[in-house]
């Protein structure tokens, strides 16, 4: 394993050496995403200058390396990464042009349903710029800007967003093979899919592919929203026959550089995190993951760094005071930068 993350993390490791394997004596740990060297000869112990030189080599890439990722293979043979320090990923939520934050559970398509049910927490007499403007002098990359509709009253907010912070934000929401090259053009560092690869209760591999094909995986995150049916793809108001376990996550990674995963049962309503699902995504995800979904409180913070064994990472909406709850922004965004700095 720590020959293959090696050589993972440094493609021309192989040919440059040196190489060590689970045997060796002074590196025998891989712990918390970082490669520790454990031992160091004595002082007394006479080494020649060529050896010497080469531990120095790697103590120097070891030091580098010190927030170094993981490697996982998926069943085609592609190189996943997770990092493990957990981030904080702001949001803006989109509805008919304006920030929101609502109880997702309470979204629905409104195709179907003109009478929507939609319960809103918050109304923004922001627009979304100016949040995108303050995640970039706060330096919070792979935000989520997501439009819940596809009024063009919420479109061009998302693309006014993306302009005023081109490459820090993801986007979602009724995305598409024919719109999802624009919203990437447009400034967009990912794009966000749910309902177009998860509908009618099947997952559409072929819209899948379609889009991986396109923009290509690394530029390209599932929505894996979900509620309590032993954790079954949740499509907001209908089900999916999807169900997160270790085969369906690793089988997904090898199509998305992202997973973004939505506690539907908790989300929006304050009441606290779903730990089972944050340390299931923690175990299991092969890939860098985002949990959104019931944070009120800093202790949440910690409970899903805890849960999720620093591999995932945590959205909050509702609760923050820029959207009208008592969690103070300036908070977590303390606490994100602590995270950070422990992993360099």
């Amino acid at each position: 394993m720590l020959d293959e993350c090696w050589t993972s993390c440094d493609p021309n490791r192989a040919q440059k050496g040196p190489k060590f394997g689970p045997n060796s004596p002074r590196l025998s740990r891989l712990s918390v995403g970082c490669i520790f060297p454990l031992y160091w000869p004595p002082l007394s112990v006479p080494l020649s200058l060529s050896r010497r030189r080469r531990l120095s080599s790697v103590a120097l890439y070891l030091l580098s390396r010190v927030s170094c990722l993981s490697c996982a293979a998926s069943p085609q043979g592609a190189r996943h990464a997770v990092q493990y320090a957990t981030r904080f990923r702001p949001c803006i939520d989109i509805h008919k042009g304006k920030v929101k934050q609502i109880v997702g559970s309470t979204l629905r398509d409104s195709s179907e349903n003109g009478n929507s049910s939609l319960v809103t927490n918050f109304e923004s007499d922001k627009s979304a710029a100016y949040y995108a403007n303050m995640y970039k002098r706060d330096s919070l990359t792979g935000g989520h800007v997501i439009m819940l509709g596809a009024d063009p009253l919420s479109q061009v907010a998302a693309l006014e967003a993306l302009h005023a912070y081109p490459g820090g934000l993801h986007v979602g929401g009724g995305i598409n093979l024919e719109n999802a090259m624009k919203y990437l053009d447009e400034g967009a560092s990912h794009v966000i899919v749910t309902s177009y690869v998860f509908s009618d209760g099947k997952m559409n591999m072929e819209r899948l592919q379609g889009l991986v094909d396109l923009i290509g995986r690394k530029r390209l995150v599932l929505d894996l929203s979900c509620r309590e049916k032993v954790h079954q793809v949740f499509e907001w108001q209908k089900f999916s026959d999807v169900f997160l376990d270790a085969q369906s996550l690793e089988f997904l990674a090898s199509y998305a550089d992202e997973f973004l995963v939505h506690g539907v049962d908790v989300e929006g309503k304050r009441l606290g995190i779903d730990e089972e699902l944050v340390t299931l995504l923690g175990s299991l995800s092969p890939i860098p993951v985002t949990y959104a979904g019931g944070v009120s409180k800093m202790e949440d913070l910690e409970r899903i760094k805890t849960a999720g064994r620093g591999r995932v990472d945590v959205t909050v909406g509702s609760s923050l005071d820029i959207f009208g709850g008592d969690l103070s922004y300036q908070k977590v965004v303390a606490w994100h930068n602590e995270q950070i700095m422990v992993n360099i």
